[in-house]
């Protein structure tokens, strides 16, 4: 087997940032959207459990916990009791407008607007007729 095909176990290298002004559980959920969207994490794919992704990451459980129930809400994981977390298959409209929202945080953000003030503006065009 070629060493380049096998993937990084989630989270891999990536680690919250406690100096964020984005809730760590909020970070964990985006993280795992994002890679459910790009591939990285495949439909199927078994999360971690949440004592040791806590543990891993350096976050308490209730933050993992809380990532894990709004994702299940969302539909982009399904928990199955002892079977664990696992992502959900998505479809093409999800994943483009989980593109569309990328490309608004990225304009955000190189405009100098905060975390909440981007959800500020997403929240009032959202309710525009």
């Amino acid at each position: 087997m070629n060493p380049e095909s096998v993937a990084e176990p989630f989270p891999g290298v990536w680690k919250p940032n406690p100096a964020s002004s984005v809730p760590l559980f909020e970070q964990l959920r985006l993280n795992i959207i994002e890679r459910a969207d790009n591939g990285t994490l495949a439909p199927g794919t078994r999360l971690p459990a949440v004592r040791n992704l806590a543990a891993e990451l350096g976050v308490a459980p209730h933050t993992v916990a809380r990532a894990y129930k709004e994702l299940e809400a969302a539909g982009i994981v399904a928990t199955r009791g002892r079977n664990g977390t696992v992502v959900c298959a998505r479809d093409e409209a999800w994943s483009s407008l989980s593109a569309a929202a990328a490309d608004f945080a990225a304009a955000a953000k190189a405009r100098g607007a905060s975390f909440a003030e981007a959800v500020q503006l997403l929240a009032a065009a959202y309710d525009r007729e």
